[in-house]
């Protein structure tokens, strides 16, 4: 996907971003960093379902160039982390949706670049585990364990799950059962006819009743409200149909990413990070996300091996990557653990609010790979 426009910044923003990482790994080592509020990353738990980015962040910058010995030992702590967090698959509440965004970052992103057998068995047990969430009267994979008080979560699935997805087709070609697969297209079949809307906009959260399968409600989740227009959810959606289409040829799938991509790109307009929901009320547009940005910005570039549209896509991502680069991106700047910033977690609960966040920095460096002609570990 490198253009010749583009090699200039391109490699400035890929160096800075790889030179980063190698410097945070001697800090961070093999914890699980989510935001850096005030220049340094924090530690969560390897339950918490941005435990994977780190390790996936790690794999990126090692398939570069793995014969560099600095580089190289960045696998080794990517192992690491890989090893704590196969405890998690062994407790059936610490394994949510979101195993693919953890176990794709990790073991199946180890056994791709150095056919790791551990990495594989890993990767292929999260998938059962993942299938096993399947809820067959309402053909949807639910999301939280945890209980609530506005909503019976044993019903609910969040747009979030579409980054999930290939971890379920990589264990149908890897195993060669076709189970795996038929899941993940019937619960994105769900997410398209429930999820998004006619505009190509998307809500985050839809309730459906756990014994029939009925769709009761929508949420707004991390949006605004229910009606509104996450954006981190438009770009989950984006990305997530893209890679649906990709693994599976289905032309629905395509289409529902395309309408997503428009909606996003559209909102956007001249902008290169949007307001953290795009229809939240002028009072509350004091929050903005990088990370909608790095995840749209790597769809986008799926998008454009894939559509007819393919040179309208590539160009947005250029655009978007080249913004986030000269404008949002720490740069060389010591003081800053994180690789690009303004990333928003959860502005309702007023969560990370314009911080650098782990899944930004990596789909930021998943996109400039992808722009550099290098596939993503999605």
């Amino acid at each position: 996907m490198n253009t010749s426009t583009s090699v200039k910044w391109l490699e400035e923003a890929w160096r800075q971003g790889a030179a980063k990482t190698v410097r945070n790994a001697q800090r961070i080592k093999d914890t699980f960093p989510h935001t850096a509020p005030q220049g340094i990353y924090d530690r969560n738990d390897p339950e918490w379902w941005t435990a994977g980015f780190w390790p996936g962040l790690l794999w990126l910058v090692y398939g570069e160039s793995p014969e560099n010995e600095a580089v190289a030992s960045l696998s080794r702590i990517a192992e690491s982390c890989e090893r704590q967090l196969e405890g998690c698959l062994r407790d059936p509440e610490s394994v949510d949706h979101d195993l693919g965004f953890i176990w794709l970052l990790s073991g199946v992103a180890n056994y791709r670049q150095t056919g790791s057998a551990d990495g594989r068995r890993r990767g292929m047990l999260a998938a059962n585990l993942l299938a096993a969430r399947f809820n067959v009267r309402g053909e949807f994979i639910r999301a939280w364990n945890f209980s609530s008080s506005t909503m019976d979560t044993r019903g609910v699935a969040i747009i979030d799950s579409m980054m999930n997805l290939p971890l379920l087709y990589w264990a149908s070609e890897q195993s060669g059962d076709p189970r795996f697969r038929c899941l993940a297209e019937a619960h994105a079949d769900t997410v398209a006819r429930e999820f998004v809307r006619a505009d190509g906009s998307i809500c985050h959260v839809v309730e459906f009743d756990p014994l029939t399968g009925q769709k009761l409600q929508e949420h707004g989740g991390q949006g605004h409200a229910p009606g509104s227009a996450w954006a981190r959810g438009t770009a989950w959606a984006l990305h997530g149909f893209a890679l649906s289409f990709r693994y599976t040829g289905e032309a629905r799938y395509l289409e529902t990413a395309e309408r997503a991509a428009d909606f996003f790109l559209a909102m956007l307009g001249e902008e290169i990070v949007p307001v953290w929901d795009f229809r939240a009320p002028a009072e509350h547009q004091v929050a903005w996300d990088s990370s909608a940005s790095a995840i749209a910005a790597s769809g986008l570039l799926e998008l454009a091996k894939l559509s007819p549209r393919g040179e309208e896509y590539a160009a947005a991502a250029e655009r978007i990557l080249r913004g986030l680069h000269e404008n949002y991106s720490s740069g060389d700047t010591a003081a800053e653990e994180g690789l690009i910033m303004q990333g928003t977690v959860h502005y309702p609960e007023g969560r990370g609010l314009n911080v650098p966040i782990i899944y930004g920095d990596y789909f930021y460096m998943e996109a400039l790979a992808k722009l550099r002609g290098r596939p993503g570990l999605f």
